[in-house]
């Protein structure tokens, strides 16, 4: 699944327990008529997939969706959900600015083959 929005809030990397499990949350604004905050959390290697992005950005995030199940000591049922992304990626005009060079970047081509035009057909 692929979510859109700008992003609102980018959390530090946070380190839990001995093991080293990192987590980093992205909090996200759908664009929509009754826009929603999604928390989107980035874990382990996936933490540094938002390091060059900020806040403001418009983006694309693939996700999953994870649920899970908790009984408490008291025999209690819960049931717990998160989001979490595995790829991040910019959309819209800053992603446009990115990708393609300014139009006076690009070279004039001028070595068509002149003398016979219809020998360039790559068959």
């Amino acid at each position: 699944m692929e979510v859109e929005g700008k992003i609102k809030v980018i959390g530090d990397t946070k380190e839990y327990g001995s093991n080293g499990f990192r987590k980093r949350e992205v909090v996200l604004t759908t664009e929509e008529q009754y826009p929603q905050f999604l928390n989107i959390e980035f874990i382990q290697d996936k933490t540094d997939a938002v390091n060059n992005f900020k806040v403001g950005d418009q983006v694309k995030i693939g996700i999953n969706l994870k649920g899970r199940e908790w009984v408490s000591p008291q025999g209690e049922t819960k049931y717990f959900n998160s989001i979490q992304g595995w790829r991040i990626e910019r959309i819209g005009q800053a992603a446009q600015n990115q990708s393609i060079p300014p139009a006076d970047q690009f070279e004039p081509v001028n070595d068509l083959n002149q003398e016979d035009p219809e020998d360039d057909l790559p068959f």
